[in-house]
């Protein structure tokens, strides 16, 4: 079987958008082991990390196709975003809903109980916060604090125009701390 071209990301997402399956085959051996242990790291299972990593490179060979990328020089921030969708979709699928996550603490060395059980409820406290949010706020803080997608990719998730985001930001934000200073007053 002859190698794949090594080409930059835009001639080989130019390629694959005429069909050319050296190009889709060198984008897949470029990115699959990166979009694999993205994967695995997010869910944990090694059959998941499998599924992911087809699913995302099927959505993204079919939009390379229908020459849906609009700035090919991206196309690993592309790669990355299909695939974080994909991530996201097989949660849902397990919990049946998709909650904001606050990512636990890793505490260097020996951490003393105290610690441990300050990080637990400030996680909870955050989390709670969170639940009162309008559910595009969450989705929005999720996306770009813990998912760190780009202000394009949220946007074209959210179905808006990039230039609203950032008052999208400014409301959530504002909301979030209202919300929990209201809340540290009253504990």
């Amino acid at each position: 079987m002859p190698q794949p071209p090594t080409l930059a990301d835009r001639e080989l997402a130019s390629s694959a958008e005429q069909g050319d399956p050296l190009a889709e085959a060198a984008i897949y051996e470029k990115y699959s082991d990166r979009l694999y242990f993205l994967a695995l790291s997010e869910l944990h299972s090694r059959e998941e990390a499998e599924d992911v990593r087809a699913e995302t490179f099927t959505r993204v060979l079919r939009a390379l196709r229908e020459g849906k990328v609009r700035k090919p020089d991206s196309l690993s921030s592309f790669i990355v975003g299909i695939a974080l969708n994909v991530i996201r979709e097989f949660r849902r699928q397990q919990s049946g809903t998709e909650p904001i996550e606050v990512h636990e603490l890793k505490l260097a060395g020996e951490a003393s109980p105290e610690k441990a059980f300050l990080d637990q409820e400030v996680s909870r406290s955050l989390e709670e916060v969170a639940k009162q949010l309008k559910p595009r706020e969450r989705e929005f803080l999720r996306m770009y604090y813990y998912d760190e997608l780009s202000k394009q990719e949220i946007a074209r998730v959210l179905g808006i125009k990039e230039e609203r985001l950032r008052l999208i930001k400014s409301r959530a934000l504002q909301k979030f701390r209202e919300i929990y200073l209201k809340k540290a007053n009253t504990d």
